[in-house]
Order: C-alpha cells, then structure tokens, then sequence
C-alpha cells in the first residue's frame, strides 16, 4: 500500500508539481516516465537478487530508497533534482511488489496464488485512495515539503517494520519453496545469477510473452489516468470542481478493489480461458470508453465520466492474470524472473502512454495549467490507441501459440 502511494504521489498534485517546478506537459511526464522506465528496468535484477537473497532484505532495501526519494523530493526545487527523486522512488517500488508475490508462493499454496495476488492487488490500491484526496488536502493544509516529508518518515519506519517482521519463507522449512497441496510437491525457489540463461529461457515459452503483453496492454491506460493525467484532464478539461475529480479517480480505485477478487476467482475457475474471457474483454471496455468520451460533442456528462472510471478500473485486476500466466508457465526455479519480465511489459506501456499524452499536449500548445484545453486532451489521449492495437495483437498470437504447446489446439499449418 505504500509503495503505491509512492508510485501515485503526484496523482492528485499533477497542477501542482506543474506550478512548482514551472513544468510544461512534456517535462512533467517525465516526473512519470523517468519513474516508470528504472521501475520497469529493475524487474529483472530484482527478480534474479529475490532469487539468490529472498524478500526480506529485497524490500527493506526497496523502502529505504523511496524514503530517500520522498525526502529529496520534498526539499527539491529543480527539475532535475525531482526527476533524480522519482528515479529513487521507481528503484525502491521496484522491489516491493514481486517481493510480495514471492513471499505469496513461499507462505501459501499454489492453488491459492491467483486469489492472494488479487487479494494483494486489491490492498495495494487503497494506497492510491491515499493518494488521492487525502495527501492533496496535507498538501494544500501545509506546504509541498511537508506532506512528501511525512511520506518519507512513513518510508524510513517501515523499512524497520519490514526488516523485524517478515521472513522469506516459513520457520519448518530451511529454504524457499512452493508447495502444490494437489500433488504434494515441493519446489525449491531459487535460481543462479546466470541472467542470460534465466532470462532466454524464461522469454522462450510462449506463456511468459503472453503474460508480458497481457500486462503490457491492461493497466497502461489507467496507469496513466490515476498516476498523472487524470485530475487534470478532469479538471482543467472537462471543467469538473476538485471534489467532483476526486470522486471520479476515487471510484476507479473502489472499483479496481472489488473487481480484483473475483478476476482472481474466475482466473482460477477457467485457466484456458483467461484471456479470450477475461483479458481481452478488459481491454475491449477500455478502449470503447474512451473513444466514447473523447468523441462526445460537448463536455462529456458526468455519468460517462464514472462510466470511463469503471471502464479504467478493470485494467488493473486484468493485469494480474498475467502473473498467473507467468506462474503457471514456468518453472519454481525462474519465477522471480518471469515476474520481472512480465512485470516490465505493463509499466514500459505505461510510460510510452504518460509520455506520449504530454508530447502530444505540447504539440498543440496546451502545455501548462493556463493553457489546459479539453481538444488538446481528446488528442493527446488517442495516442493511447496504438498501443491497445499492438497488445491485443500479440495476445491473440501468443495464446495461439500457448495452446498450441500444451496441445490444447492443433498446430496451424505454415507454409
């Protein structure tokens, strides 16, 4: 929960951070991109230093670098010295999330993995209604150095929380394992440092490319709304007060909470159908709702506004059935790789979005908070389009492929 009011601390201070550093569109998705794009690099090296230390030191380290993150940030004035604190920031969340999910496949047994990644899920995104109107108002009730260094002090007590209180796996058992209460089997969870071999041999099973391009297709959209381009957008576009904003990104969280549990339970319920069901119906919602919105004559009325929320909302519990893919596809030995992998596929789409919403605004002039235009976001956000495209594309190709493997479909003939 806190790593993700990390991750989503300017989601509600976008107009704000845009004030205090005078940033235009481009330079504060930066702030995001920045953020996003060491997240995304360090899920690999941290899925292979989870594989030879475990979670524990893993996520005491993670959280010690957000609180220094959040201290720089909040005693920062440049530019490049906030970018330098989101890159902290995105170094230390890094850590926390597939640290989480190992300690799930080394607490608990496997046929409870989906539920309790959704479950995790679902408690990582109350972080979010943290961030939102609670951290906005310490904001506006003290001062910018004050409501980011009172995360950091959060940050700094929970890296001594964390390092007392959690342990990589079970006392009866001397090393990390999985068990499947099914059948009795018990893996050891570990893996070399050989990163070559771990990854090419993750990345070769169609399984793991289908997990890394569910996950590179579902949250982006979202991601980008409720961490940068959301309030904004809301505000300054489509004219709602702050409240009305609030309660709009507010109800994308409640609504991502409760869906979680039951993605996780039908996830279990139909493991063949995962993304024909459930995936690609998610990105499907996504894309109809904002070109709904984007599309209206007007200013869209506020009920197709809950409406795009809701739509939102379900990226993020879709996006955890990729981890599953990547679980059910790989071996115990190359599972903190896997996650990596998979992993990098829904932030390096997150990032591109952020990125290309704010180029976009630039281009035509509406840049800044006094020149915000509600045209100029309808555009911006249709470059979210390419990238629903290009994702549902490989999934349908590498689900082809997964099936064709585990001999659930015939081989297509080639030519």
């Amino acid at each position: 929960m806190l790593a993700v009011v990390n991750r989503s601390s300017l989601s509600a201070v976008g107009v704000d951070a845009a004030e205090r550093f005078h940033a235009d569109a481009s330079t504060l998705s930066m702030f995001a991109v920045v953020q996003l794009a060491v997240y995304g690099g360090m899920q690999i090296p941290i899925g292979l230093l989870l594989d030879r230390f475990g979670a524990r030191p893993i996520m005491t380290i993670g959280m010690v670098l957000m609180a220094v993150g959040q201290l720089t940030m909040a005693l920062s004035v440049s530019v490049g010295v906030a970018i330098a604190a989101r890159a902290l920031l995105g170094a230390g969340d890094a850590a926390i999330f597939p640290s989480v999910l190992r300690l799930i496949a080394t607490w608990f047994p496997s046929q409870r993995g989906p539920l309790m990644s959704q479950l995790t899920g679902l408690v990582g995104q109350a972080g979010q209604l943290l961030s939102l109107a609670p951290l906005a108002l310490l904001l506006h009730t003290t001062s910018w150095t004050i409501a980011f260094g009172g995360i950091a002090g959060l940050c700094a007590l929970f890296a001594i929380l964390v390092f007392l209180l959690i342990r990589n796996h079970p006392p009866e058992v001397a090393a990390d394992v999985t068990v499947d209460t099914g059948t009795g089997s018990v893996q050891i969870v570990r893996s070399s440092m050989d990163t070559g071999v771990g990854i090419r041999a993750a990345w070769a099973h169609p399984g793991t490319r289908l997990a890394f391009w569910s996950h590179f297709t579902t949250p982006f959209a979202g991601t980008a709304f409720i961490l940068l381009w959301g309030v904004p957008f809301l505000t300054a576009g489509e004219g709602l007060t702050r409240g009305q904003a609030t309660a709009v990104t507010s109800a994308y969280v409640v609504v991502g909470m409760l869906l979680g549990p039951v993605m996780g339970e039908l996830s279990r319920r139909i493991p063949h159908l995962r993304s024909r069901a459930l995936v690609l119906p998610a990105v499907a919602t996504q894309a109809v709702a904002w070109i709904v919105v984007i599309a209206w004559p007007v200013p869209a009325p506020l009920w197709l506004l809950y409406a795009l929320a809701f739509a939102l909302a379900m990226g993020g519990p879709a996006s955890m059935i990729a981890f599953d893919h990547a679980r059910t596809h790989n071996p115990a030995h190359r599972l903190s790789t896997a996650t990596g992998i998979t992993n990098v596929g829904g932030f390096l789409a997150a990032l591109i979005a952020i990125f290309a919403i704010g180029f976009a605004l630039d281009l035509q002039g509406a840049g800044t908070p006094d020149t915000y235009d509600l045209q100029a976001f309808r555009v911006a956000f249709l470059t979210q389009v390419p990238l629903w495209a290009v994702g549902a594309w490989f999934i349908v190709v590498e689900r082809r492929r997964t099936r064709e493997l585990l001999g659930l479909d015939e081989p297509r003939r080639r030519r």
